[in-house]
């Protein structure tokens, strides 16, 4: 993240990259510590919400979910049209993240379908049936495995080389599962459902077979939806965004007991989408309220609003790392 208080980045600063997205049909860039917007994406006269971003590793291409298709953007563009546009999916797309080289991209989709395309020939390459909506996906960090969650409330584990879901969770049958989330070293995977339970499964190696993940823990971080559940970057916390308007921060115990650490307080809305900052030292959230926030962790202050969207902002996202 930035530098200090007291020394903002620079307004061109490519070092972080901070997106929003939302309702308004609008893509805003934004200068993370000035809160000033540096540039934004009008889709004027084009369907659809924007749904989730993705920023590639390197730091070149933004993936944009609207409604049934992706829009990929050059970020150091000031073009607002997409360098290229993947349309196969006949569902809202939930879920968008890229592949740790940048050369393929994953989506998840309500049409029941997650697929994998090659952002070298804006090619459809792979396409899994999950049989029910997907409401998230993530890369494992093996890169070799996708972790998805659906409308039927399952955790799936899709093994990529032998095309075959090798695990399947499921704490309640037709609960939905809302988000998932997995630790960098793959020893731990979580999920939020809509009842606002956080179900925990911790990595288990066996004798024979492939690594399996057992269930440890789980326990009710909301009373309302969880929309989204993040681990940060070094696993000391996990942020849990909801429905009752909070972003509640936890920690993890010795024995894989989750501790309320913070609640952070600012949203007047529903808080739809957060991203960590590499260091996990901050984070990002977005809300029904029209506005993004930056959280300090170690306070659990609000240090920086985003005002600009015009209706509610649902996705975001945060590259602060190396490009």
């Amino acid at each position: 993240m930035p530098p200090s208080r007291g020394n903002p980045a620079p307004r061109h600063d490519m070092s972080v990259i901070l997106v929003t997205g939302s309702y308004d049909h609008e893509i805003r860039f934004w200068e993370a510590w000035s809160g000033i917007c540096s540039r934004t994406i009008a889709r004027t006269g084009e369907a659809g919400q924007v749904n989730r971003l993705a920023i590639s590793p390197d730091k070149r291409l933004l993936a944009a979910a609207i409604h049934k298709k992706i829009n990929i953007y050059e970020i150091g563009s000031t073009s607002s049209d997409p360098i290229a546009t993947l349309e196969a999916h006949t569902g809202n797309i939930t879920a968008v993240c890229f592949h740790s080289e940048g050369k393929w991209l994953v989506t998840g989709s309500e049409d029941g379908t997650i697929k994998i395309w090659d952002l070298r020939t804006s090619q459809l390459f792979n396409n899994y049936d999950n049989s029910s909506p997907v409401n998230d996906v993530v890369i494992h960090p093996n890169q070799g495995e996708l972790i998805s969650c659906d409308q039927a409330g399952r955790v799936k584990l899709w093994d990529l080389s032998q095309n075959i879901c090798q695990q399947e969770l499921t704490p309640v049958h037709d609960l939905p599962m809302r988000s998932v989330t997995m630790a960098a070293d793959g020893s731990l995977l979580i999920a939020g459902n809509n009842k606002g339970i956080i179900y925990v499964w911790k990595l288990h190696d066996e004798n024979s077979g492939p690594p399996r993940f057992q269930a440890v823990t789980k326990f009710r971080a909301h009373n309302k939806y969880v929309t989204r559940c993040l681990l940060s970057p070094d696993a000391k916390y996990l942020a849990t965004c909801s429905a009752d308007t909070t972003v509640k921060i936890w920690t993890m115990t010795h024995n894989w007991e989750f501790h309320e650490d913070k609640v952070l307080v600012g949203h007047q809305r529903w808080v739809w989408d957060c991203a960590f900052s590499a260091d996990s030292a901050y984070l990002i959230t977005a809300s029904s309220d029209h506005t993004a926030r930056l959280w300090d962790m170690s306070s659990g202050e609000s240090v920086r609003q985003y005002n600009g969207h015009h209706k509610a902002a649902v996705c975001c996202a945060l590259h602060d790392g190396a490009g």
